[in-house]
């Protein structure tokens, strides 16, 4: 058996072979390969292993702004149409998707953003998508990327989705989930959260796939809306819709440039989060107000909007969190805040505090994350219906932990980024009736009102932000107050 590779044919002049060809390396197709396989590979989320990336390809030079506009949109478009996309190359080849290579499921996804979901000319997508399966794959494979990515490009998205997606009226989820690129079973719990008819799921769906803004928040004390306003310029940036404390940056804008976000005077925060954050802050309490804890505190945000307002009240914050690493962050998102503020590692469920100690508590709940899809749009297709059983133990118990912690007459805040209703108003009511434990002596209070200006927030008391009717991620709060 010869072990020595092929030589490949030459060009002699005299009617040889064709003469082999060095693929073209492209470096933002490369970079955007590398990428998704982080996600597929690591469990990697996008939003932390394209930065890095990004940052690697500037300072070697030759790879520019637009370059890096094109590298994000080929990633996130990506994702976001996985389930589109997987049913459209199901189509175009002769075994199951299952028993294609992930790296060939890459490429060829990415074939497909290109030709489906950009403006980049067919024979454009089709031509560099075989340049990167030479480059990452090997010739042999990349025979059969041409091959299928010929098929994909004889229709545009409109005949595709005709063709693999059920009609409505036979299979209403089957066919938002192939549309609108979501897992059925998530189709089904956000339609159940939501509620009403085809319009509200598809502008929801449809909201879920659009690149959210990015979101300043000037932190009470240390900046001011006016300052980042300025900072952006007259194009850069536009007031928040909601927050008081908002502003959103014009698409392309860099946040980690500003000053105020260098010295930790602001930050990059959606504003939902920051809603929760200002309506647990402005909720009424009776007696005292001088003790606020963050018991899920982790990275730091809405930790860090806490503490600014509690500076300005005289008030002191114990932030808390569970994961060393993400107190860590905790404690870097908090630097230079004004007032009096202290960072521990605690596990919420077995907390080191007394009962009754603080007089305003939010408990930012692990859960999901089916809230944030447009940020992160690789979660959907990593959970399961299973994880919501894992998530409800622990919700539970840092809500009935967070009631134990406040004193009576304080004020509780349970937030969860998850309009999932499993984890959001089944889990106060358990609580609160005392299933699963004893019952807990708290009332309701109606956020609403401490969210003015803000429309659709349904019938109270508790509040569902959604991202295609507030701009938000889909953060749900309720308020509680401790009665004995």
């Amino acid at each position: 058996m010869n072990d020595q590779p092929r030589s490949r044919p030459q060009n002699n002049g005299k009617g040889g072979g064709k003469p082999y060809r060095r693929p073209k390396k492209d470096p933002v197709r490369i970079l955007a390969f590398e990428a998704l396989r982080a996600v597929d590979e690591r469990d990697a989320y996008a939003n932390l292993v394209l930065p890095p990336l990004l940052r690697k390809a500037r300072e070697g030079g030759n790879f520019d702004g637009r370059d890096a506009a094109l590298a994000t949109e080929l990633v996130y478009g990506t994702l976001r149409r996985q389930g589109t996309y997987d049913a459209i190359i199901a189509e175009c080849i002769d075994r199951p998707l299952r028993e294609v290579d992930p790296p060939v499921l890459d490429v060829l996804a990415l074939g497909a953003h290109q030709l489906l979901g950009t403006r980049i000319p067919s024979h454009a997508a089709v031509s560099a998508s075989v340049e990167l399966a030479r480059v990452v794959l090997g010739d042999g494979r990349a025979r059969f990327v041409n091959a299928v990515l010929r098929k994909i490009a004889a229709n545009d998205l409109d005949g595709w989705l005709e063709k693999v997606a059920p009609p409505y009226d036979e299979d209403a989820e089957d066919h938002l989930a192939i549309v609108h690129s979501h897992p059925r079973w998530v189709v089904s719990a956000l339609w159940d959260a939501l509620g009403g008819g085809r319009a509200g799921i598809e502008d929801l769906l449809e909201a879920d796939n659009e690149r959210p803004e990015v979101t300043l928040v000037a932190r009470p004390g240390r900046s001011t809306t006016d300052e980042l306003m300025d900072a952006l310029g007259e194009d850069g940036g536009l007031p928040g819709r909601w927050s008081p404390y908002a502003v959103r940056m014009a698409e392309g804008g860099e946040p980690g440039a500003l000053d105020a976000v260098k010295d930790g005077r602001a930050g990059v925060q959606d504003e939902g989060s920051q809603l929760v954050a200002v309506a647990l802050a402005n909720a009424p309490i009776e007696g005292r107000d001088e003790r606020w804890l963050d018991g899920c505190a982790g990275p730091g945000g809405k930790a860090a909007l806490l503490a600014a307002l509690a500076a300005e009240r005289g008030a002191a914050l114990l932030a808390s969190e569970k994961q060393p690493h993400r107190a860590r962050l905790v404690e870097r998102a908090l630097a230079g805040n004004p007032g009096p503020y202290q960072v521990i590692a605690a596990d919420g469920t077995r907390p080191p505090w007394l009962p009754g100690s603080f007089d305003r508590v939010l408990m930012d709940v692990p859960c999901s994350g089916l809230g944030a899809l447009r940020r992160r749009p690789e979660a959907r297709w990593r959970r399961r219906p299973e994880d919501l059983d894992g998530f409800a133990p622990l919700q539970r118990g840092l809500l009935r932990e967070a009631l134990s912690a406040v004193r009576v007459g304080g004020v509780v805040g349970y937030a969860t980024c998850s309009p999932h209703l499993a984890e959001t108003r089944i889990v106060v009511e358990d609580v609160l009736k005392g299933r699963g434990g004893a019952p807990v002596e708290a009332e309701w209070i109606d956020v609403r009102p401490l969210m003015p200006g803000v429309a659709g927030l349904g019938d109270g008391p508790d509040v569902q932000l959604w991202p295609h009717m507030h701009g938000t991620d889909a953060m749900y709060l309720a308020l509680l107050r401790r009665t004995a």
